[in-house]
């Protein structure tokens, strides 16, 4: 199968683009298989944090921001979390408009928001479409009711499918759809049943992660217990087999390991930058920033970070500058997870040697390494951890 051109051509190959991440911290609820920088009401009781202290305290570092950066237009926004949706769509749209007036948007600049499916409404979808949003990413994870249980999601199992069709109605350009599989009492029946519902709902994004058991989570302390098994990896890879047939079957085709886009226009630009070694600022407790390979973090705390900001003092808990030899790694760890995949000049002759093993053992496209491209095949995106580690052990350094 011919992949696309992942550099979306409304971002100038004469320089990264330039993405702005912002950290909505708020949940209803905390899933069970959740170790994301969020918390829930009970969890901030006390504490002084609120939506409104978090826009107060996101303004302030988004002017920061400006200063630091310089003239620069925002070619991707992606709001995610915790659950941006609960904002509601005037805040999400004073967001957006901070980032316009402090920035400005390149032309046809892509501006997602992250949104779970019962926090939504066509209302809310339309508010995103006046503000100019122009994408949308809803959690669904599974169809199967006991599977939602399982992961503590509380929507119910249409309401998915039920919000995406709301989104595009509204007149959102691209929507996105989450998937979680191989979770404890899954089947695949189950999954089947998921993806046929995905493609009910019209989206042109697919975005489909393997359950991972996170240590501190309700999740793992139930697998401790002996309440749910550990998910299987024969089962997972089985599992993204099925998802990778039936995507495909229905036009949809891989652009980067979990992700899956019925075009090149649907492929998430955002996340492309990241995998591409682009810049992004992270606005938010707990986001993480990139420019220039210089790496930092805000404070998580959502209370800490608005006090500080408040002092007129940057949120930044910790920075690293990476090397040279640690900025090859990370094109190597990311760039092969791409189906466009990873230039051999990136290699040296050992690394090169260690992908022509890869490609003798099926991993790596026959074809692809002959015109000078790792690209992953379906068994390498399987074992695609162990490939980047073969190439990295013979990586230049």
């Amino acid at each position: 199968m011919a992949h696309w051109d992942v550099v979306s051509p409304a971002v100038p190959a004469s320089r990264p683009p330039f993405g702005i991440y912002v950290h909505v911290p708020f949940c209803a609820a905390r899933c069970g298989y959740c170790d994301f920088n969020t918390y829930t009401p009970s969890e901030l009781d006390g504490s002084g944090a609120s939506p409104d202290g978090w826009l107060t305290a996101l303004r302030r570092e988004l002017a920061l921001a400006a200063r630091t950066v310089g003239p620069r237009a925002v070619d991707t926004v992606f709001v995610g979390g915790g659950t941006p949706s609960l904002l509601g769509a005037q805040r999400l749209g004073e967001v957006l408009s901070v980032i316009r007036s402090e920035f400005g948007l390149a032309p046809g600049a892509e501006v997602t928001t992250e949104s779970n499916p019962e926090s939504t409404s066509p209302e809310f979808f339309a508010g995103l479409a006046e503000a100019g949003f122009t994408r949308v990413s809803l959690g669904m994870q599974s169809a199967a009711p006991h599977v939602l249980r399982v992961l503590d999601r509380r929507h119910t199992p249409g309401r998915a499918v039920a919000a995406a069709r709301e989104a595009r109605a509204a007149g959102i350009g691209h929507v996105n759809l989450d998937l979680i599989y191989a979770t404890p009492g899954e089947t695949n029946d189950d999954l089947r049943s998921s993806l046929d519902a995905v493609l009910s709902a019209g989206v042109d994004h697919v975005s489909a992660y393997s359950l991972i058991v996170e240590d501190g989570t309700a999740l793992a302390r139930r697998v401790s217990r002996g309440e749910l098994p550990a998910p299987d990896d024969d089962v997972a890879a089985e599992r993204y087999e099925l998802i990778d047939d039936v995507l495909s079957g229905a036009g949809f085709s891989w652009y980067e390991v979990s992700n899956w886009a019925s075009s090149p226009d649907a492929a998430c630009r955002h996340n492309l930058g990241y995998w591409l070694d682009g810049d992004w600022w992270g606005a938010g407790p707990g986001a993480h920033s990139h420019l220039d390979g210089a790496r930092w973090w805000n404070v998580k705390h959502p209370a800490r970070y608005a006090a500080l900001l408040g002092a007129g003092e940057p949120p930044e808990a910790g920075r690293e500058e990476l090397t040279t030899a640690e900025r090859a790694t990370e094109r190597v760890m990311l760039g092969l997870r791409l189906a466009t995949g990873l230039p051999l000049v990136l290699l040296d002759d050992a690394g090169r040697a260690a992908a022509a093993r890869a490609a003798d053992e099926g991993l790596l496209d026959p074809g692809a390494l002959a015109a000078g491209r790792a690209v992953l095949t379906r068994r390498g995106r399987l074992l695609a951890d162990g490939v980047v580690q073969d190439l990295l052990a013979a990586a230049p350094v």
